[in-house]
């Protein structure tokens, strides 16, 4: 699926709504489907990973996915280590409505420093409730804040930017290793968004214990219409379950979770995913719209703070259930965007699988 490419060298690849998943000849009793997933050494009832973005994760949300079964990323250069009281800030985001009037205050609020403190007071606190969670750096700070999170006890620390590959060159700055640094590190780490087969095998090589593929859903539209890159997520996954595959005999039996990070918008998109080869689906818009969620209506990402280059305005969305009614229900829309974990427990039952793993093998169409 990854691909044909022509004679001027331009492949030919396919978003995930291109695909569509194919039933099995026979069904299974829902009761049968098992939607446990083990990334390291830490199995999770199922395969959904919060995204690391201020509108959806505070510690609190952090909390509440891992009471559920999930697994939640807290964003470390969020406004939750910026500010001692982050809420008046997200107040007063909801309260504008002018897009360009929001980006300059994201802009103004966000240049205020992480505060080492702060860091380690919100992650004390998420390891206080006794549930899996993980942190989440760019590239650019990882060196100076990780030490926080290997400290704090968190289950995985989560390295993610608009592209992540095994090396980054500057002139100005040291280059950054990820080999040499995941090596250095007392914590497992995650690392994306890798966009192809190479990146993710590097990335592999390089010691991650999962992998993220794709941009992140904030900005994948501006990301294109900004920067001209673009990552079809179908293409791309099966592309990182290949490199997947090879490592593992490469590795001589290492396996990295290929964790699908764009393109999510509900719970038929998370079946296309796993379906194209993901272990997990790193999840956004669907948890912005929880009552919970910070955001109070506004989901945004990283990129739409961007001091100089924003590609991502905040995306209004409708506050439909609470965190645990979005995940597993009950769902009392019929739109995907509820019960997301009864709603792939029902593809696997209906397409006749029991297993994520099995499942990774279903027959797709395009169409």
């Amino acid at each position: 699926m990854y691909g044909i490419t022509p004679a001027n060298g331009i492949e030919k690849a396919y978003d995930l709504d291109a695909v569509a998943i194919v039933p099995t000849k026979r069904g299974r009793d829902i009761k049968d489907v098992d939607l446990s997933w083990k990334i390291d050494a830490l199995t999770l009832d199922f395969p959904l990973i919060a995204a690391p973005m201020d509108s959806i994760m505070s510690p609190a949300t952090v909390i509440e996915m891992g009471r559920l079964g999930g697994l939640g990323v807290l964003n470390l250069e969020g406004l939750w280590t910026r500010y001692v009281d982050p809420a008046k800030h997200f107040e007063k985001l909801a309260t504008i409505t002018d897009e360009i009037d929001a980006v300059k205050l994201m802009q103004k609020l966000y240049a205020a420093p992480i505060k080492a403190e702060l860091i380690d007071q919100r992650l004390a606190e998420i390891h206080d409730a006794g549930v899996p969670f993980a942190a989440a750096l760019s590239p650019k700070t990882v060196r100076e804040f990780a030490p926080h999170v290997e400290k704090s006890g968190a289950d995985f620390l989560v390295i993610t930017g608009t592209s992540v590959s095994a090396q980054y060159v500057s002139e100005t700055q040291d280059a950054l290793d990820m080999k040499e640094l995941i090596h250095s590190l007392d914590v497992p780490v995650i690392v994306g968004g890798s966009v192809d087969y190479y990146t993710a095998l590097n990335l592999m090589r390089a010691g991650a214990v999962g992998i993220l593929v794709g941009f992140g859903g904030g900005a994948r539209q501006a990301t294109r219409d900004v920067l001209g890159i673009e990552v079809p997520m179908a293409s791309a996954i099966s592309g990182a379950a290949e490199a997947r595959s090879d490592y593992l005999d490469e590795s001589g039996g290492r396996y990295v979770a290929v964790i699908a990070d764009g393109g999510i918008t509900g719970s038929g998109d998370i079946a296309k995913a796993l379906a194209c080869g993901a272990d997990a689906a790193m999840v956004g818009v669907p948890l912005a719209r929880a009552s919970q969620a910070p955001g109070k209506g506004y989901h945004w990402g990283r990129e739409a703070w961007h001091p100089t280059l924003v590609r991502g305005l905040r995306q209004q969305v409708t506050t439909c259930a609470s965190l645990e009614e979005i995940l597993l229900g009950p769902s009392v829309v019929a739109d995907g965007s509820m019960n997301l974990v009864g709603a792939l427990r029902r593809t696997l039952a209906s397409t006749g699988y029991t297993t994520i793993k099995s499942f990774q093998k279903a027959k797709l169409i395009l169409v």
